[in-house]
């Protein structure tokens, strides 16, 4: 069965519920699974690391699972309206998979969480789509033909899923911001599995 990988970085768990939301509508494709995987922590101390394996959640990503899987839905908490400095430093080392164009022509979906409705979200989803551009990804979105696009008034763009954590990041995931995930996994799964027919 081909797999979609479903990356992510979470601080507070938000972006970790909506990989899995994601992940739950690649599920309702015939013909695919997902793959859950984070990133680990950067630090500023050189000598500080995180352990080989998380203690929650899903596995450290390799890059074999990017080369292995035919699409990939990455998700990041904002930072000053860019993609959290795990995230950026994962895809940082993936030069070598550049280089053989390895991930050229498969699709890929952004997906993001902030404190507030207008902290970052569409720059952030903007920032991930950066490299997978470079990579020769191709892009899909969430359209206006998802009626929860034009009905919330917390997350959701049509560049990828989005959630509004709150200040103190303990907002639940709302019903609009809910299907909409499920319908960003769904239209990735679709259109990898259209792509990846002979």
């Amino acid at each position: 069965m081909n797999e979609i990988l479903v990356l992510y970085y979470s601080h507070h768990g938000a972006v970790r519920q909506m990989a899995q939301l994601i992940a739950r509508g690649i599920g309702e494709v015939g013909g695919v699974a997902a793959r859950l995987r984070t990133v680990p922590r950067v630090s500023t101390v050189v000598e500080a690391t995180e352990s080989v394996v998380p203690d929650s959640g899903a596995p450290y990503v390799e890059l074999k699972d990017l080369e292995e899987c035919i699409a990939i839905a990455v998700g990041s908490p904002t930072r000053f309206g860019n993609m959290a400095a795990p995230m950026k430093y994962f895809w940082d080392g993936t030069g070598s998979l550049w280089i053989k164009g390895a991930l050229s022509g498969k699709p890929a979906a952004v997906f993001t969480s902030s404190s507030s409705l207008h902290g970052g979200q569409e720059t952030t989803l903007t920032s991930m789509m950066l490299p997978l551009l470079h990579h020769g990804m191709l892009i899909v979105g969430l359209p206006y033909t998802e009626p929860d696009l034009l009905n919330t008034t917390s997350g959701g763009t049509p560049y990828g899923a989005s959630h509004t954590a709150g200040l103190a990041s303990d907002a639940p995931i709302t019903e609009h911001e809910r299907r909409l995930c499920i319908a960003l996994g769904r239209r990735l799964a679709l259109t990898a599995v259209k792509l990846a027919r002979p």
